[in-house]
């Protein structure tokens, strides 16, 4: 070959490559775009559901939940055109390795069956594997998704390697799938086994091209919703977010249920104590711009355990939670949310009514009549009201008490939840 035509034909190399160079870099550019504009950039965000986490004290090998899938269903307050997962690792001690999630409307609350055609896998900064450091938490990438109000939506995600302690929510008072190997694209799991907790998912946001709003229900096993109907979703947070999706003011609102059975406004317990988590499930959540505060009835209880209480005890615990209480009114203030207080509602006949109940329930009265009073919180909700007996107010009315005589049924929900003015929301 002459050394012209080796030039022509060098020449003819080197520009085919630079064709080819450039195409790659205009398909990259494409491919980009084309996400961008998958995901628009002046979306709203909200939580649509949320949960506490806490620490897991179950489980004492990590083999329960090695090369396992976790299928666990939640139910969504509000709609959207858009969703994002958050996973946490809070309590975690090792990082936590999941190599898939996705999300998918569920069948029913009491299946792990998916309707078909909803699998839709979820990404965590572009890679579908992610490794979520011991204390942290992660929110997944935004993921087109027709997420509707009141909906039940399924979140499935293979778990490679656990942390231990694993970080859930003890009461969810809903079922969740645990089945091994990766089936995280399953229409329905098998050789699943099931657990009434939710791991590591704490929260489901849903993003919208108009602004929506977040109210927080945050409080103890009331709020939680014990004694309410195992996948049912009958808390009085669930009949609130109804109530605002049948209302037309308040359709952008979203309800998120920060509760957590067991837990005190000064002490830790079932779960970090009120204080100490108020900035992490109130503060810190999207779009939050309301917080309904049902919070001591434990704290009360707890003292009331011991013997012998002296009047200057309750005198203290009394001053205590007011100072609580403050506090959270003082943050929630500096942060631009509306704060509400919530009655405590009454607590004759469990067993936190020792020998001294009557002056324990002085000690809610006075709680009580601190809450109803103006320039403390912004506003109140009556449950207290909406829940005694007429005839015997320092007890539940026998149509709204569980059996306990400490936590409503679901028509004691349903009633506290109807006690809750909507026009609070609709600004």
């Amino acid at each position: 070959m002459r050394a012209g035509d080796f030039s022509k034909e060098d020449g003819l190399v080197n520009l085919l490559r630079r064709i080819s160079c450039g195409a790659f870099w205009i398909a990259l550019a494409s491919l980009t775009s084309t996400a961008v504009a998958q995901t628009p950039r002046n979306l709203h965000w909200t939580d649509s559901w949320a949960a506490s986490p806490m620490q897991q004290t179950f489980y004492t090998s990590n083999t329960a939940f090695h090369d396992t899938t976790v299928r666990e269903i939640v139910h969504l307050s509000r709609g959207g055109h858009y969703v994002r997962v958050r996973l946490s690792n809070v309590f975690g001690t090792e990082p936590l390795h999941i190599t898939a999630v996705h999300v998918a409307a569920a069948v029913a609350t009491n299946s792990s069956q998916i309707v078909a055609g909803t699998d839709t896998p979820v990404t965590f900064q572009g890679s579908a594997d992610v490794l979520i450091p011991p204390g942290a938490a992660y929110v997944s990438d935004p993921v087109a998704f027709d997420a509707k109000p009141l909906e039940n939506l399924t979140v499935s995600f293979h778990v490679n390697e656990p942390s231990m302690p694993e970080t859930f929510h003890d009461n969810a008072n809903q079922v969740a799938f645990m089945a091994p190997g990766d089936q995280v694209g399953a229409t329905q799991l098998t050789h699943a086994r099931s657990e009434l907790h939710w791991y590591w998912l704490t929260g489901v946001e849903v993003g919208t091209p108009q602004p929506g709003s977040c109210v927080v229900a945050f409080g103890d096993s009331i709020t939680d919703g014990w004694q309410s109907t195992v996948n049912g979703n009958n808390r009085w947070p669930d009949d609130l977010a109804a109530r605002l999706q049948a209302h037309a003011a308040t359709k952008n609102v979203c309800v998120v249920d920060e509760g957590i059975s067991g837990n005190r406004v000064l002490l830790d317990g079932s779960g970090p104590n009120a204080m100490s988590r108020f900035d992490r499930d109130v503060l810190s959540q999207p779009g939050v711009k309301y917080v309904i505060v049902l919070e001591a009835i434990n704290d009360i209880g707890h003292l009331a355990d011991q013997q012998d209480v002296s009047q200057a005890d309750q005198e203290a615990l009394y001053h205590h939670l007011i100072a609580g209480y403050q506090e959270m009114i003082d943050q929630a203030h500096a942060h631009g949310i509306k704060i509400i207080g919530a009655t405590l509602t009454p607590f004759k006949g469990c067993g936190y009514y020792t020998a001294q109940g009557p002056e324990f329930e002085a000690l809610r009265q006075k709680i009580n009549t601190w809450i109803r009073t103006p320039g403390h919180f912004d506003a109140y909700v009556d449950f207290d009201k909406a829940t005694r007996d007429p005839a015997q107010p320092d007890r539940f009315a026998p149509e709204y008490d569980s059996g306990d005589h400490l936590h409503p049924n679901p028509a004691g929900y349903k009633a506290m939840a109807n006690a809750i003015p909507l026009t609070l929301f609709e600004k």
